[in-house]
């Protein structure tokens, strides 16, 4: 059964088989087949059947050898004007019909140019399942089809194919999603009629290229991979749109967040970190201390009721997306904020499979929107379904796992990744292993305890402590274990804000209290719908399919650097209409954090003065 007419599009780089002659190579090779023309609903008339001959010649020359040459194909074709409504055409067995009005207006003098290509791609469509369903065809059941078209085998369905297609953004045409057959049929439409579709769907391209020994003519794409980063950095400056030339990405990591308290964390994380060279720099081992360059893929729930839901993850009820985000960010996230360490351990993968990883990365970025489930579509699976999608040679069932910890260990276990790194004495510094900040923490509390008798012995019931109990103890500190207390206390605040935060957010968005903060709630409103345009980025585009090519990338440079300069405007906004929002313990407990610290650093300038250094600001 076939659909509408679909829009144009492109696909990237070719990784097979030469450039071939359309036209010469339909003269050239034999037609094991034949279209013939049969009965029309009405019958044709003479112009009609010339413009039918034309349409079929025009398609069959565009037909790759290999397929015109397969044998059994033989089709009758019809023109009826007695299809349902939305339907251009259906193939039962050797039988095809088209809607006539198809062929009407691209027969008429003044056709324009999509209404041939309305015609060619319903006739393309029919013949593709004519083909698609004989022994020479099968792609609509060919695994690695169904993995790169959005037909996973979930983890704990034996053999099974998921039942849903979550490629759901960018599509050609939202038909392809209704069944792998509809799917091949579609794409085989764009990988014949459009000459980007090898820059917009490269995966795919190479797929049907390599099953076809042969590729028509294709457009020269973008030269770089575009990401948006959903959480961009806090400066004026920092531009939401990761441009990424694949050349740049020396290595990839499975960057593993270890576990911490927190019952939805006891497993780790799953992420992949992107070794990326700094711009001028030739690709080697040194880009690894190009960390400001580096990025992190993680699959995340975006939560947009701010609470995490131990039931709505169980179920599916949060949308699960691919994140871009900057490394230190991440770092910064889970060592100093989330207290957990993170280990980077390298994966042995080609060039050529970094690239390969890198476009399928980019296309579940732009088009898919999942269903995040605890046990069942968890960051460890959503990763394993990238990285066996992405990398061919990873193909398989092997490494198929429900949890961080247990895709790690099979990564080991098949040799792609080398754990060693880890038992290295430079592991750390050398960005292997990034060790959580309560170590360094209870280092800097042990250096203040030694000046003075704190109430604590380990640095959490310091910070556990109310803070005007703290403030007694920090008027009369030497300047080192100032600076040790304030690193502290810069810690508290960033804690206490965080909860304050998490307490505000469930306040305002609690119906019984709405009316009492209607500018915060509205900023925090506006503030999620922002985020999910940033997370989402398919959003930020009309029209289009697959990845996003040259002017497109124009558009989003504008566009997605005002939205992440909009959503830092909205949570400072946030912060301040929220603080008012607060009880007058908690607005006074912030308050006091923000004493302890201010004292803390005027200590802390007036010891540098009477020693004679420079002026602190």
């Amino acid at each position: 059964m076939s659909a509408r007419d679909r829009p144009a599009a492109r696909g990237r780089r070719l990784r097979t088989v030469a450039l071939a002659l359309l036209l010469a190579a339909g003269t050239a090779h034999a037609q094991a087949w034949r279209i013939e023309t049969g009965p029309g609903t009405p019958p044709l008339d003479a112009d009609a059947q010339a413009a039918s001959a034309r349409l079929v010649d025009a398609v069959l020359a565009r037909l790759p050898p290999a397929w015109r040459a397969a044998d059994g194909l033989d089709v009758h074709l019809a023109w009826r004007d007695d299809l349902p409504a939305q339907v251009h055409g259906r193939a039962t067995g050797d039988r095809i019909m088209l809607r006539r009005a198809l062929l009407d207006a691209a027969a008429a003098d003044d056709a324009p140019p999509q209404a041939t290509r309305a015609a060619s791609a319903a006739l393309v469509h029919e013949l593709a399942h004519r083909y698609d369903r004989s022994r020479h065809g099968g792609l609509s059941r060919d695994p690695r089809l169904l993995d790169l078209a959005g037909w996973p085998r979930p983890p704990l369905r034996l053999g099974l194919r998921a039942r849903h297609n979550a490629m759901t953004d960018r599509r050609p045409d939202a038909y392809e999603t209704t069944s792998p057959a509809e799917f091949v049929a579609v794409n085989l439409e764009h990988f014949l009629l459009d000459p980007e579709y090898a820059c917009r769907r490269p995966a795919l391209h190479a797929y049907f290229a390599a099953h076809f020994a042969w590729a028509p003519p294709a457009a020269a794409c973008a030269a770089d991979l575009a990401f948006v980063e959903a959480e961009p950095r806090a400066t004026d400056d920092a531009d939401a749109l990761l441009e990424l030339d694949p050349a740049r990405v020396w290595a990839v990591e499975y960057l593993f967040a270890e576990a911490n308290a927190q019952p939805m964390s006891r497993w780790g994380h799953s992420m992949l970190r992107l070794v990326v060279c700094a711009p001028g720099r030739v690709p080697g081992p040194d880009c690894r201390y190009d960390l400001a360059q580096h990025r992190v893929l993680s699959f995340r729930a975006f939560v947009d009721d701010v609470q995490i839901s131990s039931l709505r993850g169980l179920t599916g009820r949060y949308p699960a997306r691919l994140f871009v985000l900057p490394l230190d960010q991440v770092i910064d996230e889970y060592t100093r904020v989330e207290l957990r360490g993170l280990q980077s351990i390298p994966l042995r993968l080609s060039p050529d499979e970094i690239a390969s990883l890198l476009e399928r990365a980019a296309s579940v970025h732009w088009s898919y929107d999942g269903r995040y489930r605890f046990v069942g579509n968890n960051c460890a699976v959503e990763t394993w379904k990238l990285l066996d999608a992405g990398v061919p040679r990873l193909d398989g069932p092997r490494l198929r796992s429900i949890t961080p910890n247990g895709l790690l260990r099979r990564l080991v276990r098949d040799g792609i990744a080398d754990d060693t790194v880890l038992g290295r004495a430079d592991a750390v510094r050398a960005g292997y292993y990034f060790p959580s900040a309560d170590a360094e923490y209870q280092a800097l509390f042990d250096v203040a305890r030694e000046a003075q008798r704190l109430p604590a012995t380990r640095f959490e019931d310091w910070l556990a402590l109310d803070p005007d109990a703290r403030t007694a103890w920090l008027a009369g500190p030497g300047e080192r274990d100032a600076a040790a207390l304030l690193v502290l206390e810069h810690a508290a605040h960033r804690r206490a804000e965080l909860e304050m935060r998490d307490v505000l957010k469930r306040r305002l968005l609690d119906p019984r209290r709405t009316a009492e903060r209607a500018p915060a709630l509205a900023a925090l409103r506006e503030m999620l719908a922002a985020g999910d345009r940033l997370s989402r980025p398919a959003q930020l585009l009309d029209g289009g399919y697959g990845l996003p090519q040259a002017a497109e990338q124009a558009t989003l440079r504008g566009d997605a650097a005002a939205r992440a300069q909009r959503l830092r405007g909205l949570r400072t906004l946030l912060e301040d209409e929220g603080r008012a929002a607060l009880t007058a313990d908690e607005q006074a407990r912030v308050a006091s954090i923000e004493r302890n610290v201010e004292a803390l650093g005027a200590r802390l300038r007036a010891l540098h003065r009477e020693a004679g250094g420079l002026q602190l600001d």
